[in-house]
């Protein structure tokens, strides 16, 4: 590879790393071909974009990058593969999903809304995260909570109230 092709990748990844704002670093080294395309396939059904790339150039693009990074770099040895996804938790689940087949991929660290997660034992806790879509919809959901209990109080009162009253006109 020649110094401008070399240039051209620290350009390109890192516009990547700048675009995404959750990036997993992981090992998928020691995967036969079928099923490295079938880990392809459930990345692209997913919407996570997988890529091999060398170390030393994503180390080279994380510097160059305006995001931190922390100590993401140390990681970076052996194969990697970056996953780029818009959802925080979607390459976990993928991850945790894929191991019931096969014993890769390895999680070697996490990027996630500029949290820094590192090593394979952070996996469950990245799980666990939710997207932004669904705290928003719990914050939602507790915010008509209460707001739904009144209206069936004072329907079920509406109800109780008329009924009393047609007793006592009867009376």
């Amino acid at each position: 590879m020649t110094r401008e092709e070399k240039l051209n990748v620290i350009e390109d990844l890192t516009a990547q790393l700048g675009e995404n704002s959750t990036i997993y670093l992981a090992d998928i080294s020691g995967l036969d071909a079928l099923t490295t395309s079938d880990l392809r396939r459930a990345c692209f059904k997913a919407n996570i974009k997988l890529a091999v790339v060398k170390n030393t150039l994503l180390a080279k693009a994380m510097e160059a990058s305006e995001k931190d990074f922390g100590e993401l770099s140390e990681v970076l040895k052996g194969n990697t593969s970056v996953m780029y996804s818009e959802t925080g938790n979607g390459p976990a689940k993928l991850i945790k999903d894929f191991r019931k087949k096969s014993d890769k991929p390895l999680l070697k660290g996490a990027f996630v809304e500029e949290a820094i997660y590192i090593g394979d034992d952070q996996l469950d806790s990245l799980v666990s995260i939710k997207s932004k879509e669904e705290v928003i919809g719990d914050i939602i959901g507790l915010l008509q909570s209460p707001a739904k209990n009144v209206i069936s109080g004072l329907k079920s009162g509406g109800g109780k109230l008329a009924g009393i009253l047609k007793t006592l006109s009867e009376r």
